[in-house]
């Protein structure tokens, strides 16, 4: 057994306790066994392989609580519509053009984009996921992986759920524990209501948790209740969902009653500011849904919608956005964003207590700051710097489970640059021009 020691000029533990100067970070098989001030002395033990990093900040690698890995071959693909339009028109047909390359390849550029702005876990809905979880383990990610389900026909139902029942039996645990799998119904105007029934079962008996879209648009809220005579939230709850433990993407359009729902089964809820902007969808009530103590995480939904997989636009946009809705400068403060993005997200995804930050007995998943970056600089609370200032362009470094997973903003475990190649071929032959605004 050998011990990793990392020596920083600064260290985020979490998002309340910081060393503000000299301090280490010490590791043995993935976790932390040590945390200090200072230079680390060594002591009688396993031997000890120390890395030097007097310029970098060390903090916890940041979480994205929703996302659709593989759509950054459909980055820029239905810019400027609503999402109804944008899905009906540009996505959905698009989507058809995918096969399991397809997503593999667009997994991969998404991990790439994520780990050079810092995030260290993802969750993803999508199609062909054996190929995405199969560039996760190649990436070294953690990740909470499910296959989106729409019930369209039964054959599209049976197929949903034979998708699922494959991938949880293939991939829970994955990869020494870094993939976790999940029940994705993709939203309740996609899957009727006995589907819901037979997909919150199926979470259920595979003991896994589900993740939906919900409540993400006014006109989905309206609909509901023209066909079932109520919210999308209630409707859920009627169908089952609720039943096992549930991630919620969006809840932008959401009354109290609404809101009641949610925390009294215990739903925890991705919030995506950046998409639901883009989309013209609306501004979740984040506040509303802290105060009612549900669990909430911070994610950037797909890059066809976003266009990035940022975490750090995401962290300083929940802050300052919700700020400006209320009128208030202290709703949000930079700690509370930053819990969002990193322990606040990695509970919402359902990972262990304490995931999310650098605390003793805890995965060593942490992201290196250069700390002679101009955001950096002057540093007076180092917490407003990495939310109000910093940017995915100062992270340098990201390690997972103690293994250095991008170095200098290279990845170490694959090459990106094939990445890239594959994935300008493979959407050159969606056959399609993507460039709207193409003379």
């Amino acid at each position: 057994m050998e011990r990793t020691v990392i020596e920083v000029g600064a260290l985020v533990l979490d998002s309340m306790h910081v060393y503000n100067g000299p301090a280490y970070l010490a590791w043995e098989e993935g976790r932390i066994v040590e945390v200090g001030k200072g230079v680390y002395q060594d002591h009688s033990g396993p031997p000890v392989k120390r890395l030097a990093k007097p310029r970098s900040l060390a903090m916890p690698g940041l979480v994205n609580a929703h996302g659709h890995a593989a759509m950054t071959l459909l980055r820029g693909a239905g810019d400027d519509m609503p999402l109804m339009n944008w899905l009906n028109e540009r996505i959905f047909p698009l989507e058809a053009k995918l096969g399991a390359e397809a997503v593999y390849t667009g997994t991969l550029l998404a991990c790439w984009e994520m780990l050079r702005s810092g995030t260290t876990f993802y969750t993803d809905m999508y199609m062909f996921m054996e190929s995405a979880a199969k560039a996760v383990s190649e990436a070294g990610m953690r990740a909470l992986l499910s296959s989106g389900a729409v019930g369209f026909d039964e054959q599209s139902r049976l197929r949903g759920l034979e998708r699922t029942t494959e991938l949880v039996k293939a991939w829970e645990g994955g990869n020494n524990g870094r993939i976790r799998t999940s029940v994705g119904p993709h939203a309740p105007y996609t899957c009727p209501p006995d589907y819901l029934h037979r997909l919150a079962g199926l979470a259920d008996e595979l003991s896994v948790p589900l993740q939906i879209h919900l409540s993400e648009t006014r006109v989905e809220v309206e609909n509901s209740y023209a066909e079932f005579g109520k919210s999308p939230i209630l409707h859920a709850a009627d169908c089952g969902v609720f039943d096992v433990p549930t991630l919620a993407a969006h809840c932008v359009h959401v009354d109290e009653q609404d809101i009641e729902i949610l925390a009294a089964n215990n739903v925890h809820v991705a919030h995506n500011p950046q998409s639901n902007l883009k989309l013209g969808s609306g501004i979740a009530p984040l506040q509303a849904l802290l105060s009612k103590n549900i669990c909430v995480g911070l994610g950037t939904d797909g890059a066809a919608s976003n266009n990035n997989l940022d975490m750090f636009e995401e962290l300083r946009l929940a802050s300052t956005l919700h700020k400006g809705v209320l009128e208030d400068a202290t709703a949000i403060p930079a700690a509370k964003a930053l819990y969002l993005a990193t322990e606040g997200s990695a509970l919402s995804c359902f990972r262990e207590s304490g995931a999310g930050t650098l605390n003793i007995g805890r995965e060593a998943d942490f992201i290196l700051v250069n700390l002679d970056s101009p955001h950096m600089t002057p540093r007076f609370d180092l917490i407003s710097n990495l939310v109000y200032a910093c940017g995915s362009d100062d992270v340098t470094d990201v390690f997972i489970a103690g293994e250095h997973v991008l170095s200098g903003g290279v990845p170490t475990r694959f090459d990106h640059e094939r990445v890239l190649y594959d994935a300008r071929r493979i959407a050159a032959s969606f056959g399609v021009s993507l460039n709207q605004n193409e003379a």
